[in-house]
């Protein structure tokens, strides 16, 4: 017997919204998220789920606010369970189905159901996200989110949250999904643990939610019991994917696995280790599972608004820097580090300042990174932006959000391993949120001495809200507790592995075309053998080099051994360390050539001869000697430039030719030349740059107002989206409604053509609304006569009046019986009854006419046989009479 949640029984008890339910909770809570064309997926999925599974369904669809949604009707004939529309309160039961009512959002909060109102000012409203956001955080392991037939990308961010909570997933293949947008969009996450039609989604979640490391409480102290099994299944991982999870977290490492050994069917740790080592996919899908990265554009807005308001600024507005460098360490997707790009530019915009900024965003998983570097989000992160930023620093491509490529120039993305990589260094803010949970203590405590190393004094630390510094909190300062902002106190130590560390960016980098880019600079400290090197210099330098500078590719000195007063002085202004600068004017331009071409050409230059004024108003001759230093792999190129005053030698004939260096008057005239046509240029560029910044800011205010035509056609465009998938949903319910009337339809003309009983249905205008094919021989009536006054239609009936008849009845609401014959001689039981729509309420009149020829005929000769009957007893008295009269004795009347 089918039950809905109009049955009084389930109203006084099943749907109790108060108190604590009489049945246990279910084993798991399944959230089904559909949108248009996922009415046919649902009832699939229902028709093959067992009743007594035990399991709790919450539906989630996209409905029209403008039209009652017939669900529970439809639903109600598939399944065997009871059906509910959802109601504030309400306590989800086992082998209960709860469906979502119009115009509202659903969410769980310890096992109940909270009903409110949709928000559409914060833009488009995502149902199924909403409410497996909160079923993640309030079931955690015992959720499952099934993604059916739907446009758009509703649930993508819910499967990652019920991922994140440790719950299962299941996705509709895209071939039986009528529209595959939504599961396409949770395909892309990569978190599917099942892709099948929701027939077969049944039998898979049933065997899932049976399977013993679900339903056994102490399953992990099983798995961490066997060392050699997880041991095994640690080398496998690193030696697939050179990742060893030693050292993680183990309650978060035997939770996955047993995840995986959950859905692969799978009871001992030793059969998942053989299983390991024969489907090296499995290995690649734990890995990912044990790299679950769950993030969001603008995660935790208020630790964000903080960044904003007064750490950002700080650094923006630090003069100390000539570049800004950021990194968001385990990046995932990368929606945090572009949100904090996009946060970095309009906080520069609200200051009016322009500052270069360079974000490294690093992950240890490169399919991850991957992704991050497309800068391509589903619909769905609309719920996550302002309509502002998301019109401002995205663009539409195809079904997804492209990130704007000012932004995606800011942001270099690269596959880093935080534990045994070099970190980066002169970081201004470090962005770590939600990965040390994962940790062991020893690990995050190498973590943090890498950050501290990376980090300028004053640097800014963010964590994630379940996170501290620990043992390392001597090295930060706290500036939010709530939001674990730290400020570092500077380099107070060595970090671990420090004689291994970079000063700049890591190998691997990619830049904005996806590419990957080389650092342009590597340096090392120095060794101890480094050390004992530049000590011995120092002691021979004064002995033996009378003047030698290292100089690097930047034309920074690095080091000077010998007394360069007479060769370099420091410039007035800003102090800088460059030798093309801090070199005297006729030194600079052989210097500067000579470095340059020593570089390019990796070869010994010599310049002979240079003449140089002297305060005293002499000349003095000097010899240049540039030489390439040689080096390492990976090192940063040097050149030592070696600078030695010529003496004239007494002995020296005096027509010996000296090979001097000077500047001929034909370089002294292209010099000035090349100055001329340099002002000149500089001349040209400034009208170019006049007129470009006039363009600009006309491009500008067309810009704006582009962007405000964006915002409202992004609206709108929102708003159809809805309301298509809206009225998909209820063309589809009413499509079935339609079915089944046809049906109905069709069993009321069999079963009026069956009975053989003349029909006729009038409304209350005595209008024709039906009737049956054997009526038409009492009414002359044709299928074209539907809708006419009963009133313009003849009939056979002698000496009767049937439509006075139907008018007594309307008046008196009460039936009418009369045998009536036809003109062909046939009688008839013609019976008018009221047409009932409700308790008391009528809306028409029911004539029906059964043949009773058969009947009179049967009276008539029962009628005629009964008289010759009475006749014949009338005339027995008489005969019996002269039979019983004696007869006269013969002779006596002679």
């Amino acid at each position: 017997m089918r039950k809905t949640s109009d049955l009084p029984r389930e109203a006084s008890v099943e749907n109790r919204t108060d108190g604590l339910p009489d049945t246990a909770p279910p084993s798991h809570y399944v959230a089904v998220g559909a949108s248009a064309g996922g009415l046919e997926a649902i009832e699939a999925f229902f028709s093959h789920m067992p009743p007594d599974s035990g399991l709790g369904f919450v539906v989630i669809q996209h409905l029209s606010p403008d039209y009652k949604s017939l669900m529970v009707e439809l639903l109600s004939k598939k399944t065997p369970m009871s059906v509910h529309r959802a109601e504030d309160g309400m306590w989800v039961l086992p082998n209960h189905v709860y469906l979502i009512p119009p115009k509202k959002n659903l969410t769980i909060f310890h096992g109940k159901l909270l009903l409110s109102e949709q928000d559409h000012s914060k833009g488009i409203n995502l149902p199924i996200d909403v409410f497996l956001r909160s079923l993640a955080e309030d079931q955690g392991e015992k959720t499952v989110a099934i993604i059916l037939s739907g446009t758009g990308s509703d649930g993508t961010r819910g499967v990652r949250a019920i991922k994140e909570y440790g719950g299962m997933v299941m996705v509709q293949n895209e071939e039986s999904a009528k529209f595959d947008g939504m599961p396409r969009a949770a395909l892309s996450t990569g978190l599917a643990d099942f892709v099948l039609p929701p027939d077969q989604m049944p039998a898979q979640l049933l065997s899932f939610a049976q399977h013993p490391y679900v339903v056994k409480v102490d399953r992990s102290e099983t798995l961490l019991s066997d060392e050699q099994g997880m041991t095994r299944v640690f080398a496998l991982l690193r030696e697939k994917c050179k990742v060893d999870f030693t050292f993680y977290k183990p309650s978060t490492v035997t939770r996955r696995i047993e995840r995986r050994m959950t859905i692969n069917q799978i009871d001992e740790i030793q059969g998942y280790v053989a299983f390991l080592a024969n489907n090296p996919s499995e290995v690649t899908a734990l890995y990912r599972e044990l790299l679950i990265g769950v993030t969001s554009f603008f995660r935790d807005p208020a630790a964000f608004d903080r960044l904003a308001q007064y750490e950002l600024p700080e650094i923006i507005q630090n003069p100390s820097s000539r570049e800004i460098r950021l990194w968001v360490a385990g990046c995932s997707t990368g929606e945090e580090a572009y949100s904090l790009a996009i946060l970095v530019r309009e906080c520069m915009e609200s200051l009016g300042v322009s500052r270069d900024v360079k974000i490294f965003a690093t992950d240890i998983d490169r399919d991850a990174i991957h992704h991050a570097a497309s800068g391509a989000y589903p619909e769905s992160i609309a719920a996550d932006i302002s309509p502002r930023l998301l019109a401002k620093y995205f663009y539409k491509k195809e079904d997804n959000f492209q990130i704007a490529r000012n932004i995606r120039e800011t942001v270099v993305f690269a596959q880093h391993n935080l534990i045994r990589d070099p970190p980066f260094t002169n970081i201004a803010l470090i962005s770590c949120r939600n990965l040390l949970i994962y940790l062991q203590p020893i690990l995050q405590r190498k973590v943090l001495e890498f950050f501290n190393f990376s980090l300028t004094a004053g640097g800014i630390l963010m964590l994630g809200t379940s996170e501290t510094t620990g043992d390392m909190s001597d090295y930060f300062e706290s500036l939010d507790p709530k939001w674990k902002l730290y400020r570092s106190k500077g380099r107070l130590k060595p970090p671990v592995d420090a004689t291994h560390l970079l000063s700049v960016t890591d190998t691997h980098l990619r830049d904005s075309r996806g590419s990957f880019a080389t650092p342009s600079r590597r340096t090392r400290p120095f060794g101890d053998e480094e050390r004992v090197l530049e000590r011995f210099l120092d002691a021979v330098a004064q002995d033996y080099i009378t003047l030698a500078v290292i100089v690097n590719p930047q034309m920074e000195i690095l080091h000077v051994f010998g007394d360069a007063s007479d060769y370099f002085k420091l410039p007035s202004g800003k102090v800088v360390n460059d030798i093309s600068k801090m070199a005297t004017r006729e030194l600079a331009i052989p210097l500067t050539t000579g470095i340059q071409k020593a570089f390019r050409q990796s070869q010994e230059l010599r310049f002979s001869n240079i003449r140089l004024p002297q305060d005293s108003g002499g000349i003095r001759l000097v010899d240049l000697r540039i030489r390439s230093l040689s080096g390492k792999r990976g090192q940063e190129p040097l050149v030592a430039v070696f600078i030695t005053e010529v003496k004239k030698a007494e002995s020296a004939e005096p027509d010996q030719a000296i090979h001097t260096y000077d500047l001929s008057k034909e370089a002294e005239e292209r010099l000035r030349e090349l100055e001329q046509d340099l002002q000149f240029t500089r001349e040209n560029l400034q009208a170019t740059i006049e007129e470009l910044e006039t363009a600009n800011e006309e491009l500008q205010a067309t810009n704006e107002e582009l962007l405000a035509s964006n915002e409202e056609l992004q609206s709108t465009n929102e708003e159809l989206q809805s309301t298509n998938e809206e009225l998909f949903t209820v063309n589809t319910e009413y499509q079935s409604k339609i079915i089944e009337l046809t049906e109905l339809n069709n069993d009321v003309d069999n079963l009026l053509s069956a009975t053989q009983i003349g029909q006729l249905l009038l409304d209350e205008n005595l209008e024709v609304r039906r009737f049956s094919p054997k009526i038409t021989q009492i009414f002359k009536l044709l299928n074209s006569d539907v809708g006419r006054p009963i009133t313009h239609i003849s009939h056979y009936l002698v000496d009767c009046d049937p439509i006075h008849w139907v008018r007594e009845v309307q008046d008196s609401g009460r039936p009418l019986e009369k045998e009536v014959s036809t003109q062909q001689g046939t009688w008839h039981l013609m019976r008018v009854v009221p047409y009932t729509v409700g308790p008391k309420a009528f809306s028409g009149t029911v004539i029906s006419f059964v043949d009773i020829t058969s009947n009179k005929e049967a009276q008539r000769a029962l009628a005629e046989r009964e008289a010759v009957l009475l006749d014949a007893i009338a005339a027995r008295p008489e005969r019996d009479s002269e039979r019983s009269r004696p007869a006269q004795p013969a002779g006596e009347g002679s």
